[in-house]
This record gives structure tokens, C-alpha cells and sequence, in this order.
């Protein structure tokens, strides 16, 4: 990607993601198309075939509590009345590869109210349905998205993206790395949740080195 951007590694379905949603949004508002964004699904848990068991649901209730301290972020806990819950990543990961077609901006979107329909709303956003729905919600034709979501060409530009964050050694979410541009190399900003106040000054401190140089 040529000059300065960010790259954001985060998956719709990681709890300390949604807890980041604010802070990437302000990042996102305050830097604008000086410092782009572009958005790799981590793919947290993808192809998840067994149901949550006893143990897996106390863990992650565990996660989101920490999370709705640290962020302020709100939970509806209501999820933890499903039975039989598959906690797979990879459709929700699909659908956002697939209205990042449209840009980043709108994956950045996508992202932001798919983690909300998951962890405030209690919608199920492994559903194709559910996430037709959350698509035509943001605007996209829902018959046409539907498809695209369907073909085999969004499962393999979903996989594709997992495939970079594995090479890339990234190994939890959310993860923001900084780059120059051209082979410059990257800048870790982030391994996991900071609040803004942390990260905002750091980042505008890099980049006027950048303008300075």
C-alpha cells in the first residue's frame, strides 16, 4: 500500500475487537485519508463444527465482562441462553470480505455493526440470513449480496485474508500495525485492546515524524 496507512487485523466475532470498535472509529475520523485504514479478517475461530460446551461459555461470558469493564462497551447476555451455539467466525468474516469489495470504508462499517448485532443485539451472525440482513441494513442490495456471500470466491477471499494475518505472525485481536509505505516495514501500534487516550497520542507522534522527515 503506498504512503502511510494502518492496517487493522480484528475479526467481527472477538469480544476485545469490539471493545477496540470505538477506538478504531475515532483513529478513523480523526486522520482521515492522511492515514487509511485497511482492514485483514484475523478469522479468530473459523470453521468451528462443535457446539459451546459448559466450560467455552464460562470463558467467554469471562471475556466479555473484562471487556464491557475496560471498554464501556455493552454486552446483551441473553446469548448465553442458546444451546448448542457454533461460535464459527468465518461467515461473519465472509460477509464484511465481501462489502469491503466496495471499499474500506464500508468494511470498516460492515465490521463495526456486525459486532454490534453480535455482542448488544443477540442476533446470530454465523446465519447467512442475519448477515443478508445486516448487509441491506448498510445499504447493499440484499439478493445480489446474498450471492456473492454464497460463491465460492468469497470463502476463498475470506481464507485468503486469514492466510495474511498467519504469515503476518499475528496471533490475537485486535492488532494495528503502522506502515510508511513501500518497503518501509511496519510499526506495531497495537497487540490487543488499548483505550484511545493511549494510542491517539502515539500515533499522531509518529506520524509528524513522518511529515517532519
Amino acid at each position: 500500500m503506498p504512503g502511510p496507512h494502518l492496517v487493522y487485523f480484528a475479526d467481527p466475532m472477538c469480544s476485545w475487537c469490539w471493545g477496540f470498535s470505538p477506538v478504531i472509529t475515532t483513529i478513523a475520523a480523526q486522520f482521515g485519508e492522511t492515514l487509511p485504514i485497511r482492514l485483514v479478517l484475523g478469522g479468530l475461530r473459523p470453521g468451528t463444527t462443535e457446539p459451546m460446551d459448559a466450560a467455552s461459555r464460562a470463558s467467554v461470558r469471562e471475556h466479555w465482562e473484562h471487556v464491557h469493564a475496560a471498554s464501556g462497551q455493552p454486552f446483551d447476555m441473553g446469548f448465553f441462553a442458546r444451546s448448542r451455539f457454533v461460535y464459527d467466525t468465518e461467515p461473519a468474516c465472509r460477509a464484511i470480505v465481501v462489502m469491503r469489495r466496495r471499499g474500506m470504508a464500508e468494511a470498516l462499517a460492515a465490521l463495526r455493526r456486525i459486532h454490534a448485532a453480535f455482542y448488544a443485539e443477540d442476533r446470530d451472525v454465523t446465519d447467512g440470513d442475519t448477515l443478508t440482513d445486516i448487509a441491506a441494513e448498510l445499504g447493499f442490495d440484499a439478493a445480489a449480496f446474498r450471492s456473492d456471500f454464497d460463491a465460492e470466491t468469497a470463502t476463498h477471499e475470506t481464507w485468503a485474508d486469514f492466510a495474511i494475518t498467519q504469515r503476518a505472525g499475528i496471533r490475537g485481536f485486535p492488532t494495528l500495525i503502522a506502515g510508511r509505505g513501500g518497503d518501509d516495514g511496519y510499526a506495531m501500534v497495537t497487540h490487543g485492546f488499548q483505550p484511545a487516550e493511549r494510542i491517539l497520542p502515539a500515533l499522531e507522534g509518529w506520524f509528524a515524524g513522518l511529515k517532519a522527515a
